[in-house]
């Protein structure tokens, strides 16, 4: 009879740390020590407009982030509906999928240091294809040399808190997005979903509402996927022939 595989069960020590990443950044939100990190949250919530612009069939012009925080992405897309609702939703749904995703590749897939490579080479391409402005390109190039150089000689494990933390903040700075832009009303008439809302009979706040249930769903997922241990088969047992038992017919 083959034995019954043990169950998968949640990580404790990896949940426990994506916690109090989480509560760092909450306690820590104005600490100029994490503001590389916000101003990296906005380059991928931007990252999210280029790509689904390119996806639906349009161009991207250029990219740009502030020292303030505030991002743009200048884009020609088509005027379909379905392009435009992908391309506005793109943003801070996108952050969330950043998120996950490095939460898996880092965690389920134990691809640390791919996943700071790949970070690497994501700012570079945004960097010389996209950035029109000193700081743009400044952080890009800063951002991205830093990774690489994190992803050649940094300790495994190093990384792998490196790619908690980024993830776990990025998910903060997404929720924290949500609310400041999508439930702030005076903020919500100039931002993504007001351009949904103009271009349809849904209001704003009921787009804020869909990207917000979206955007935890997706994080709340891929918690779950990435926290959990993976079981350790139990060995099989085997009957050995009856020459080696010193038996014989």
């Amino acid at each position: 009879m083959k034995p019954t595989p043990a169950a998968y069960s949640l990580d404790g020590g990896k949940l426990l740390m994506l916690v109090a990443f989480l509560a760092l950044g909450i306690v820590g939100w104005d600490w100029q020590v994490l503001w590389p990190f916000k101003l990296l949250a906005v380059m991928g919530h931007e990252t999210g407009h280029a790509l689904a612009s390119l996806l639906a069939g349009g161009s991207v012009s250029r990219v740009s982030i502030a020292g303030n925080e505030s991002g743009e992405c200048l884009s020609a897309i088509p005027t379909s509906f379905l392009a435009r609702t992908v391309v506005y939703s793109a943003g801070y749904v996108g952050s969330a999928i950043v998120s996950v995703v490095l939460l898996l590749c880092t965690f389920r897939f134990d691809l640390r240091r791919f996943m700071l490579g790949a970070a690497c080479v994501w700012l570079s391409v945004m960097g010389l294809l996209y950035a029109r402005d000193a700081f743009t390109l400044a952080f890009c190039f800063g951002m991205a040399i830093s990774f690489g150089l994190g992803a050649r000689f940094l300790p495994a494990q190093v990384v792998g808190v490196l790619n908690l933390f980024i993830a776990s903040f990025t998910a903060l700075y997404a929720a924290m997005d949500l609310k400041d832009d999508l439930w702030n009303g005076a903020v919500r008439v100039r931002s993504d979903a007001q351009l949904l809302a103009d271009i349809t009979p849904i209001p704003s706040l009921v787009w804020a509402a869909l990207w917000t249930l979206l955007s935890t769903a997706l994080l709340a997922v891929g918690v779950y996927v990435a926290m959990r241990r993976r079981p350790t088969p139990l060995p099989m047992t085997t009957r050995l022939p009856d020459q080696l038992l010193g038996r014989s017919r």
